[in-house]
């Protein structure tokens, strides 16, 4: 079990800072990818996720932390939390193709946009994704139980509340004012009690 923990918990000190950074300059500089198209957008973006997992693995034993120990009394808060998360990933998946999961739309040409999604979990919060991440990190964090994992949950909160910023910046200049009246009626990470 002791391994499992370090594992998890390394592949998620290695995986979640370059993802979040990834997005935190896709979505500022889009027009700019736009002008380079898709895969010159990917091939820039993805090299600089691979640089900084590669970042991340080498600085992996002093992110993860101090070992705080296997503890089971965790595992049962850690799993509603999870269980939560995989929920909202489930329903979220139902909506993306992986073109728009790495920003193909993000990064193509003004012709060929898209759409605002707000059908499904979309049309109860705009950033379901992110919720399930938020959560996912605070159940692998209770599971893991090593202190650079807690840290990076606390720290991923701000990290993609910053990420839904800049993506509804880019979104609301992509699609004017229907992103707009979306916007309005549908909370960013927290559904509102008794409307569908």
């Amino acid at each position: 079990m002791d391994a499992a923990r370090s594992w998890m918990g390394i592949f998620l000190i290695i995986a979640l800072p370059p993802a979040v950074a990834y997005w935190c300059v896709a979505h500022p500089l889009a027009s700019f990818w736009r002008r380079l198209g898709p895969r010159w957008a990917l091939a820039s973006l993805l090299t600089g996720w691979g640089l900084g997992l590669w970042g991340m693995w080498l600085v992996r034993d002093w992110a993860l932390g101090a070992d705080l120990g296997t503890n089971l009394a965790l595992l049962g808060p850690a799993a509603l939390p999870y269980s939560i998360s995989v929920f909202l990933e489930i329903k979220t998946r139902k909506h993306l193709k992986l073109k728009t999961l790495v920003g193909i739309p993000e990064f193509s040409k003004a012709d060929n946009k898209g759409q605002v999604l707000s059908e499904g979990i979309y049309g109860r919060v705009r950033h379901p994704r992110y919720v399930a991440i938020m959560i996912g990190t605070l159940a692998w964090a209770l599971f893991v139980n090593y202190v650079g994992v807690y840290v990076l949950a606390i720290l991923t909160l701000p990290g993609l509340y910053l990420v839904a910023v800049l993506e509804e910046r880019e979104l609301l200049e992509r699609f004017g004012d229907e992103y707009a009246r979306y916007r309005e009626r549908v909370p960013r990470f927290v559904p509102r009690l008794g409307t569908r």
